[in-house]
């Protein structure tokens, strides 16, 4: 599946989805797994927590800290860049989010939805979130060929366009919508 940040409606900052009543729904849904896990791993959810676990849950790319910070500052001033940084690595330590270093110099963060992996735009940094059945099979039957059970894997792919009307888009992928086969 694949989905460009580009299809999206415009939002107020970089990276977010349009707010509907069933987007809202899900990101409160979202956050309330994300405080159930903080709790039952005994990581306590402050309010600045909350506000930028919320963002994470928003978020349609795979921003940084930095990115996270800016965006908590348009909701709450008081929220250190240092404070993102801790509670990042809290989340990403705890298991909630994921980690992801696209070999960019930058460290990224996602929200565990439907497994799903990713391309990488050399040029332009862009993340492509997909799903291929076909590539989940092919993982399984390989493992097994050389004795073992797929329990998990992390697929991240780099490339450049194949065409120039791909090109210049370097804005970030949302979630997956479609399937690639």
């Amino acid at each position: 599946m694949t989905r460009s940040c580009d299809a999206l409606h415009p939002a107020a900052h970089e990276g977010a989805a349009p707010d509907t009543p069933s987007r809202e729904a899900a990101t409160a849904a979202l956050v309330a797994r994300i405080e159930a896990r903080c709790a039952a791993r005994g990581v306590r959810m402050t309010g600045q927590r909350r506000v930028i676990a919320r963002l994470l849950a928003e978020a349609e790319d795979h921003p940084d800290v930095e990115q996270v910070w800016r965006r908590c500052a348009e909701i709450d001033r008081r929220i250190s860049i240092a404070t993102v940084y801790r509670t990042v690595r809290l989340l990403a330590e705890a298991g909630v989010i994921d980690r992801h270093n696209f070999h960019d110099g930058r460290t990224r963060y996602d929200m565990p939805r439907e497994r799903h992996d990713h391309l990488i735009d050399r040029k332009t940094g862009r993340v492509v979130d997909f799903t291929s059945e076909e590539m989940e099979r092919l993982q399984a039957a390989l493992a097994k060929k050389l004795g073992y059970r797929l329990v998990a894997y992390r697929l991240e792919l780099y490339g450049e366009p194949l065409s120039s009307k791909s090109e210049g888009r370097g804005a970030e992928t949302s979630r997956p919508s479609a399937p690639v086969e």
